[in-house]
C-alpha cells in the first residue's frame, strides 16, 4: 500500500485507509482476490482463479465487486490481448 500526501492526491488511485474501508463492506471472496492481488499483479480471471482456489464464477463476482468499490481495475494483457487483467488502484 501507498500513502501519499493530500496535495497529490490521484483520485484513481487508494489510500491505504480508503482501500481498508472499502474493502471491509465486501465478501470474504472479494476479500481474498484482492489479498492475491496485493502479491501477484496483474492477473487474468483464470490465474485468479488457480491462485486463490476459488470457482471461476466466484471469482468474477468477487471481481465486479471489487470494480464497484473501485479497488480494482483491469486493462488488457500485453501477452494476450484477448484476455483482461485484473491489478489493485492502490
Amino acid at each position: 500500500m501507498s500513502t501519499r500526501s493530500a496535495e497529490t492526491h490521484d483520485p484513481t488511485i487508494l489510500t491505504e485507509s480508503e482501500y481498508r474501508d472499502r474493502l471491509r463492506e465486501l465478501p470474504p471472496s472479494a476479500k481474498l482476490v484482492a489479498k492475491v492481488l496485493e502479491t501477484d499483479a496483474p492477473l487474468s480471471q483464470g490465474q485468479l482463479a488457480e491462485e486463490s482456489l476459488l470457482p471461476d464464477r466466484t471469482v468474477r463476482y468477487a471481481l465486479n465487486r471489487l470494480e464497484e468499490s473501485e479497488i480494482v481495475d483491469s486493462r488488457y494483457s500485453f501477452k494476450d490481448a484477448r484476455k483482461q487483467v485484473y491489478y489493485l488502484r492502490t
